[in-house]
């Protein structure tokens, strides 16, 4: 991994007087919020509608923008807060202490993604058509790279069909756990597919913006995870000759992977931070209900193995908030090629170091950790998805045993 020299992790003044009111936001709406939004997806579920958008959402996403705190994550001051990754990562925690805050700042997954990518590589018309509502919170969108018939933990086994035909191009294929597919404000897609076999595997895959309504996108079903139906849904679609306009393209053809890999890139610092946010929550409620609950005549939290797991999770916690941090001020300094082994460890360690919190503080809680009484089981069941989502854990430990075989032979003087 790459030596650091004068790594500062101090927040700007910036950052930090963002960081102070986004607390505020937090404490003072957004927590009491949660059981507003849960309730109106459960009454919306009772109608049969289980993808929905709570109109507490809004009052929130109002009362955000009126804070100053939108689209935080893009580094754009014209539209966004211009912050850097370093910057932003210690807000992005902060917001994943909550299912809803990222939503409610307009800093929500996929779309920040979407946005990072049309912001880098979109056309004026693709901006003024596409971009701008969605900085604008008006729609959602989704982003269409998986598919269930190959292993798309290797991205050049996309096999969706991006052909071109005269002024359009067709797309033929089958994509899934395309996620805010379902939600009822998602208006566009961003798919990547197969435009040219025959190229260098690298510069075979194209981006495409398709609108969900265009004739021929089906949504097959919404896809489960561990028995949650998330509002945004986690959509299998199939994509049956649907033709766009040749300008929907993104970049031009054969710049697929690398829009991807653009776009992973901050994804992960942002889904890494939101992770250590939920773990955060999680160590509070073990601590709570440790010093609440009494066994054996005496609270639960005197126990000598409850007090191992509460200075263990501190532990891993800070130790994965400084390597998060460490990546977060490489891509900043030398750029997203340089970090990328420390981004690929990070993408490994964070999720597992949250879901063993989230773990002991299910065991702490007994039978109410593994029920909705609690945020728990939720909450273990999305961290133990991000060990999949972005590459799973095999793909990223082999980046990162790669890197370390090319340093020890170089250290060997081998070739």
């Amino acid at each position: 991994m790459t030596m650091v020299q004068g790594m500062n992790l101090e927040l700007s003044p910036q950052a930090d007087e963002l960081r102070g009111r986004l607390l505020e936001f937090m404490e003072e709406k957004v927590m009491a919020a949660e059981p507003v939004w849960l309730e109106q997806v459960r009454e919306s579920a009772s109608r049969g509608k289980p993808h929905c958008h709570p109109p507490v959402l809004e009052e929130l996403k109002a009362e955000a923008r009126a804070r100053g705190l939108w689209n935080l994550f893009l580094p754009d001051e014209e539209y966004g807060a211009g912050l850097n990754n370093i910057e932003y990562a210690p807000l992005a925690e902060i917001m994943g202490r909550s299912r809803i805050a990222s939503e409610a700042c307009n800093c929500s997954a996929p779309d920040t993604g979407n946005m990072e990518v049309l912001h880098q590589f979109g056309s004026d018309e693709q901006k003024a058509r596409w971009l701008e509502p969605l900085l604008a919170g008006e729609i959602r969108s989704s982003f269409a790279m998986t598919e269930p018939d190959v292993a798309s933990s290797d991205a050049t086994n996309i096999s969706m069909r991006i052909q071109r035909v005269d002024g359009e191009y067709v797309l033929n294929g089958r994509k899934w756990w395309t996620t805010g597919a379902l939600h009822p404000n998602c208006r566009i897609l961003i798919v990547m597919g197969k435009t040219d076999p025959d190229a260098p595997v690298y510069q075979q895959q194209s981006m495409v913006l398709v609108p969900i309504d265009t004739p021929g996108v089906s949504v097959v079903r919404s896809l489960p995870v561990f028995g949650y139906l998330d509002p945004e849904g986690h959509g299998e679609l199939l994509f049956e000759d649907v033709r766009v306009p040749a300008e929907n393209l993104i970049a031009g053809e054969g710049m697929g992977f690398m829009i991807a890999q653009a776009r992973l890139g901050p994804g992960r610092i942002h889904h890494c931070m939101r992770a250590i946010g939920v773990a955060e929550r999680a160590l509070e409620l073990l601590c709570d209900r440790a010093d609440a609950r009494q066994t054996f005549g005496k609270p639960v939290s005197h126990n000598a193995n409850i007090r191992d797991w509460i200075a263990e999770s501190r532990i891993e916690l800070e130790m994965a908030r400084l390597l998060v941090l460490k990546t977060a001020w490489l891509m900043d300094t030398f750029g997203n090629q340089r970090a990328r082994i420390e981004i690929a460890a990070i993408k490994v360690a964070v999720p597992n170091i949250a879901l063993k919190v989230v773990d002991r503080a299910i065991q702490v809680h007994g039978g109410g950790g593994v029920s909705n009484d609690f945020p728990l089981a939720y909450m273990y069941a999305a961290l133990r998805t991000l060990r999949l989502a972005d590459g799973p854990d095999e793909v990223h430990k082999l980046s990162v045993a790669r890197q370390e075989l090319r340093r020890q032979r170089e250290r060997r003087g081998e070739a």
